[in-house]
Formats: structure tokens, sequence, C-alpha cells
């Protein structure tokens, strides 16, 4: 059973100060998840999380991870902005994108970021946009196809298609476009892949990697390139629904070591630092949207209206994604009421459930909608003229701290031109 990382009575305080909708994070959970990771691949000394900025682009946020020793993955101008007033130079920032544009490479060049290509056509792009190559690069590797786990340990199967993804180089490109970036002074090379998402398996990392470290072997033996680093991506996810286990990052990364000591440590490639870029298992966890009962309406179905939106958090309403609800004070009341429960958008798909079995609900009521720590606020849009909520922090010592005040009226109409 989900439990909140929050009571009813600290809730009540909260609210208090903050108006509701509101994101809520858990500080003192978001650290023990950054240090749990670190613990997992402390075996490979030049380990490093690039938190994904575009999960949650909070600030505070980012600082918070930086403490924990993580760096960040941007895939945005706006998002290596972010980052650089955060603190973060160099080999601290992955830029990887896609379909980008030329001032975006110019600014990760001039942060020092670890450029990780997309496309074989971008390394004469990125040539003749900076007027180099650096000497540090990735190149991201789309093996086509589909990707299947199969049947886990835990019994879910993990299943992607990468053929029909947009992102990364063919195998034969991969070992053109390294040859290539030799040639015009790369020295220290990197391979990046994503193959599956949200994965609940504790095996999806170590079939992941296995598949990197194969084909890192292969492109130093084809092209004599120096592989120093290979970035695991995300994917690692974490359990929406109240009956998916979790995931056991030290198995994980137990797995991904037994593999890196089969593959690439008899190949001569012991040397080789990992990298992750884990948002959603980071962050989801530990953020709640809290928000408030306005009304109930009984027509063909029983209606629950609360004072958030699709606009607070889309995920329900464009991928029909589960997140589970609990109604504060009544966690343990028996669940024998059927709700949508909706928010006020004039779109019909702006539910955060449908059919949803929950305890009786009353008018005020204060709800939790668990896991929105990772592309919940992020997502956030304003159709309807529905602004976005604030961001508050729970800190470790109970005290809370606004990180994102709510936008205003005044914040919705300042880019306008009225005249």
């Amino acid at each position: 059973m989900k439990r909140p990382f929050v009571t009813l009575e600290q809730l009540q305080e909260i609210v208090k100060q903050y108006p509701t909708p509101f994101h809520l994070y858990d500080e003192k959970g978001i650290r023990e998840t950054a240090r749990g990771l670190y613990r997992a691949f402390s075996w490979n000394p030049g380990f490093k999380e690039y938190f994904a900025v575009k999960a949650t682009p909070n600030p505070q946020i980012l600082k918070l991870l930086r403490e924990e020793g993580c760096g960040v993955d941007c895939s945005s101008l706006t998002e290596l902005m972010m980052s650089q007033r955060c603190g973060f130079a160099g080999d601290e920032i992955m830029f990887s994108s896609n379909d980008t544009p030329a001032e975006e490479f110019q600014l990760a060049a001039e942060l020092g970021a670890t450029i990780n290509l997309d496309d074989i056509s971008h390394i004469d792009f990125l040539r003749n946009t900076i007027g180099y190559i650096p000497k540090k690069i990735s190149c991201r590797y789309n093996p086509g196809g589909t990707f299947t786990l199969g049947e886990s340990k835990e019994g879910f199967q993990v299943m992607d298609n990468p053929g029909e993804a947009k992102y990364g180089l063919t195998r034969p490109q991969m070992t053109q476009a390294f040859r290539r970036l030799k040639e015009l002074g790369a020295e220290e090379f990197g391979i990046h892949a994503f193959l599956a998402s949200n994965t609940i398996s504790n095996e999806y990392y170590p079939a992941l990697a296995a598949i990197l470290f194969r084909t890192a072997v292969e492109l130093k033996e084809e092209t004599g390139c120096h592989i120093t680093f290979i970035n695991l991506s995300g994917g690692v996810g974490v359990p929406y629904r109240p009956d998916q286990p979790a995931n056991d990052i030290a198995v994980i990364g137990e797995g991904v070591r037994r593999a890196y000591e089969e593959i690439l440590v008899p190949a001569g490639m012991g040397d080789v630092s990992l990298c992750t870029e884990l948002g959603r298992f980071m962050l989801a966890p530990h953020g709640h949207l809290v928000t408030q009962v306005l009304h109930e309406k009984r027509t063909y179905k029983d209606y629950i209206g609360v004072d958030a939106c699709a606009s607070n958090l889309m995920r329900p309403a464009i991928y029909g994604a589960y997140h589970h609800i609990t109604v504060m004070g009544k966690e343990d009341l028996p669940c024998d009421h059927k709700y949508d429960v909706t928010g006020a958008l004039c779109e019909n798909s702006d539910k955060f459930a449908i059919d949803r079995m929950l305890p009786e609900i009353d008018i005020g009521d204060l709800l939790v909608i668990h896991d929105t720590g990772a592309h919940g606020h992020a997502m956030g849009y304003q159709y309807n003229g529905r602004l976005r909520s604030a961001e508050v922090l729970l800190c470790e010592d109970g005290s809370t701290r606004l990180i994102r005040r709510a936008e205003t009226p005044e914040d919705y109409f300042a880019t306008a031109i009225w005249e």
C-alpha cells in the first residue's frame, strides 16, 4: 500500500501557508535515493549520475542533487542556462539533444559540457557551428528492432520499440561516426543508449549494459578509439501502482558490475566510467500533487472535482497513466466508493482517475496524488488560463520552503502584446 511521505496534520499546516494545488517534494527521500544509487555503483570509480533536468527543472532540486554528487543531463538551451546558474559546469553537464539548433551546441561547448550526438550528420554540423570537435564526445546508439527482456523475476515483461524511436545512430553509423570524430581530433569517446521506459525490473539495466559493453568492445576493435565512458541513460522506473514491486538499485548495480567484469575487463577496458540519467527514478516517488476537493457531481457517474487539473499533472490525461491517490486522513478506511477524479479543464480527458475505488470523499478533503516528482510540474501548461502551481520543499527537519511560486494572471498576460 502506498503511503504519503506527509501526514494529514502536517499537510493541514502546510496548506495554511501555501494554497492548493501545489507540488510537494521530500528532501529526505531525494537525498536517500541519490545516496543509494551511488552506493550501488561505488564499485565503478568514475560513476556519475547526470540527473535528467527535463524531469524536474527546479533550481533548488538541482542544487540539492549537486550536493549529493550528481551532474545534470540537459536537452535544451534553457536547461543548459538553468544548470549554469545552479553552478554546474564542465564534466558536470551532459548535453543530450536531438534536432539541435546551433546556439544550443554553442552554449554546451562554452560550458565545457560533454556533448552526446544524436545523429551522424551532427558531426559536421557541430564542427561548422563551434569550429572544432571536442576532445571528449559521445554518440547515442539505437540498435533498432524491438527490445524485449522477457519474463523477469518480478513477473514483468519489458518491451519497447527502439526501431520506431527518432533517436540515435544505427550500428554501422556508430563505427563511421567514431572514425570520423577521431579524424577530427576527438580523443575520448562515450556511448549512450535508451531502450525502454519506466521498467519495473532489476534485469533491464544489466541487459542494457551488456548490449552497450559488447558494442563498446566492437567499436574499440574496429576504430581504435579510446572509449572512456558509457552512459546507461534512464529507463529504471518506479512502481506507480501499489501492487507493483519497486526496483532494487543495489541488485541492479550488482547486475551491471557482473556484465562489466564479464565483457569489458577481459577486453582491456576496465577503465571505463559509467554514468546514468535517472530522472524518474530519482524524483518521481518523492513528489506529491496536493489538491483539495471542491465539488461532487452525480450524473451518469460519480465525479469528484478538485482544484488541480491536467495543467498541474498531464500524464493521466495524455497517457492514461495511473497515479495513486490517497484521501488524507482516510488511509485505512475501506475503498468502497467508485469515483472519477477530475479537474476543471474543458477537456474530457482532464481526469486524474477513472472508476477508481476510494474511501468516501467529502467536500474539502485533501487528496495526495502520488509519484509526481518527475514529469509532473515540468509538463505543466496554461490551457484555459489555468496557471501552473507552486512547488514546495518539505525539508529534512520538517519545515517547508517555497521553491517556486505559483503563477499569477500577470505572468499569463506578460508575453501578450496589448496594443
